[in-house]
C-alpha cells in the first residue's frame, strides 16, 4: 500500500558563547572532565541561575533570520526529568512562552521551492554526557555541557521525504553558519538533530510517530529515515500498530532500535521557573539586532546569478557554506573571471577539503592565491595538471601559488623553437611508436606527447606539443 511520509525536525544548537546559559564556567570544547563546573550548573543547593545576555541576542538574532514572531514576554520553565547527568533533576527550558513561533525556512527540492515552516524556537541549557567504559561495569559523568546554551529549532510536519529532510539540514545549517552564532560542529555537538516521522494514507490524520535519536550526521539522518520508512510500512500493511515511542539509530546495523516509549508534555511536569522572573524583548532590542543581520544564503544566491551568470546549482554550491561564498567575491573583487572561479573552487578546492576530511568553514586559501592561480593558467605559464599540484602545495604550505612557481621554476615551455626540438628529440628515440601511429593507432600520439612531457618534467604546453607533433608526423 502506499502511504505518506510525514517528518518534523527537531534541531538543538549550541550557541558559540564563551560562558554557560545561567553561570560563567566556560563552555571551551575538550576540557579535562568536570574541570568547568561550579555549583549554579551542578544545581547546588542555594545557588541561583543568572540569565547570558550574549545568548539572548543570538537567540533573537536566530529567530529573525527564519522570520520568526518574536515573543513579547518569554519565560523560563523547570522539564522535569530523571536522568544521570542532569544534576538538578530537571532542564530549565521553555514551554508555553518560548523565544519565538510560528517562522519558516524555504528549500529547493527538484528545481521548485518548498517552505518549511517552523513552529518554535526555545532557548534550555543543555544535560551532562555520559562516558560508557567498556571494561568496567559502570559509567562516568562528565557535567563540562551541564548548562551549555542551547537553540531548540523545531519545525512543523511538512517534509515529506528524507532528502527534503536532509535539504532542510543543509539549508538551516547554512543559515545558523553566516549568522555566526554557532560553529554548527556535528562532531563536537554543537548541532545535533532528532526526527519525527509518522506514515498515513493519503488524506488521513497523523499517525503514530516515531522519535529518532543518535543521529551524528546529516546522511545519518536520512538513512534513519529510510529504514523507518520501510519499517513502518512492512508494519501498517501487516495491520499492525505503531507505537508511540522513541528510537535509536545504530549506525553499524543501519537500523532503529526501541529505546523508551515517547513521553508528552504532561509527563515532563512543567511549571514556571521561580528563579527566573519573565522576559521582556524591546522594540529597540529587535530593531539593533535585525540591523546586524548579514545577507543570508537565499539572498547571497540571487546575487550571484544576478551579477555574475552563475546557474542556479552553481550558485547554490557556493552560498551553502558562508566561507565558500566570502572566498568567492574576495577573489571576483581582485578580478578573477566567474565562471572557472566557480568551476575552481567547487571542483578542486572541495576535492581537498573531501580528501582530508575538513570543513569549508575552515578554508585557509586566499582570495589572491586563487586569483594568481587562474592567471598562470590563463597565460599559459602553467598546464592544468601542474595547476592542481600546485594548488595542493600552495594550502599545505600556506604561500601564495606565485612563489611556489618561481620557487620550483614551473613556468611552462611554450617556446616554440623548444618544443620543436623536444618532438624531433622523442620521433627519433621512438620510432616504433610513429609507425604505429601513422598506421592510424591513435593511442601511439598520446605516448609520445607523454615522453615529451616526460622529457621536458611537465613543463612542455600539451596542447601545443600535441599540434606540433600532428603536424610532424603527418
Amino acid at each position: 500500500m502506499t502511504y505518506e511520509t510525514v517528518i518534523g525536525l527537531e534541531v538543538h544548537l549550541q550557541l558559540n558563547t564563551d560562558s554557560k546559559l545561567f553561570c560563567g564556567c566556560s563552555t571551551t570544547f575538550g576540557a579535562a572532565p568536570n574541570h568547568q563546573t561550579c555549583p549554579v550548573c551542578l544545581g547546588l543547593p542555594g545557588t541561583l541561575p543568572v540569565f547570558n545576555h550574549r545568548a539572548f541576542e543570538w537567540g533573537i538574532k536566530t529567530a529573525l533570520a527564519f522570520d520568526c514572531r518574536l515573543a513579547q514576554v518569554m519565560k523560563f520553565d523547570r522539564k522535569q526529568y530523571f536522568y544521570p547527568d542532569l544534576p538538578k533533576g530537571y532542564q530549565i527550558s521553555q514551554y508555553d512562552q518560548p523565544l519565538a513561533q510560528h517562522g519558516h525556512l524555504d528549500i529547493t527540492i527538484e528545481g521548485a521551492s518548498k517552505r518549511i515552516r517552523i513552529t518554535r524556537i526555545h532557548m534550555e541549557e543543555d544535560a551532562g554526557k555520559l562516558l560508557h567504559d567498556p571494561h568496567a561495569p559502570w559509567s562516568y559523568v562528565d557535567f563540562n555541557r551541564a548548562g551549555i546554551p542551547l537553540l531548540e529549532i523545531v519545525s512543523e510536519p511538512d517534509l515529506r521525504s528524507p532528502e527534503e529532510a536532509f535539504q532542510y539540514l543543509l539549508e538551516l545549517k547554512a543559515v545558523l553558519e553566516y549568522l555566526d552564532v554557532s560553529t554548527c560542529d556535528m562532531e563536537k555537538g554543537s548541532l545535533r538533530c532528532d526526527t519525527n516521522i509518522s506514515l498515513r494514507k493519503p488524506g488521513e490524520a497523523l499517525g503514530a510517530r516515531a522519535e529518532i535519536k543518535n543521529l551524528n550526521s546529516f546522511k545519518a539522518v536520512k538513512a534513519a529515515l529510510v529504514y523507518e520508512i520501510m519499517r513502518q510500512a512492512k508494519q501498517l500493511d501487516a495491520g499492525e500498530r505503531i507505537a508511540q515511542e522513541t528510537r535509536l539509530w545504530n549506525a553499524k546495523s543501519e537500523q532503529t532500535q526501541t529505546m523508551r516509549s515517547k513521553e508528552d508534555a504532561s509527563d515532563y511536569r512543567y511549571f514556571p521557573e521561580p528563579d527566573l522572573v519573565p522576559f521582556t524583548i524591546q522594540p529597540r532590542m529587535r530593531e539593533a539586532i535585525a540591523a546586524q543581520l548579514p545577507p543570508l544564503p537565499a539572498q547571497r544566491r540571487v546575487r550571484l546569478m544576478d551579477t555574475y551568470g552563475l546557474s542556479a546549482y552553481d550558485a547554490q554550491v557556493l552560498t551553502q557554506h558562508r566561507r565558500l561564498a566570502e572566498l568567492f567575491e574576495g577573489a571576483i573583487a581582485q578580478g578573477a573571471n566567474p565562471k572557472p572561479l566557480a568551476n575552481w573552487i567547487m571542483g578542486e578546492l572541495l576535492a581537498y577539503l573531501n580528501a582530508r576530511g575538513q570543513e569549508p568553514s575552515g578554508v585557509t586559501v586566499r582570495p589572491e592565491w586563487l586569483v594568481h592561480l587562474l592567471e598562470a593558467i590563463d597565460a599559459g605559464t602553467i598546464s592544468g595538471k601542474m595547476a592542481k599540484e600546485l594548488f595542493v602545495e600552495s594550502i599545505d604550505r600556506q604561500v601564495d601559488p606565485a612563489q611556489v612557481i618561481s620557487e620550483k621554476d614551473l613556468r611552462q615551455i611554450v617556446d616554440h623553437g623548444q618544443l620543436d626540438q623536444l618532438a624531433d628529440e622523442v620521433i627519433a628515440g621512438f620510432q616504433k611508436s610513429v609507425e604505429d601511429y601513422r598506421q592510424g593507432k591513435a593511442n601511439a600520439l598520446m605516448f609520445l606527447v607523454g615522453k615529451c612531457m616526460e622529457r621536458s618534467n611537465g613543463k612542455a604546453n600539451p596542447t601545443q606539443m600535441t599540434e606540433i607533433l600532428k603536424r610532424k608526423l603527418t
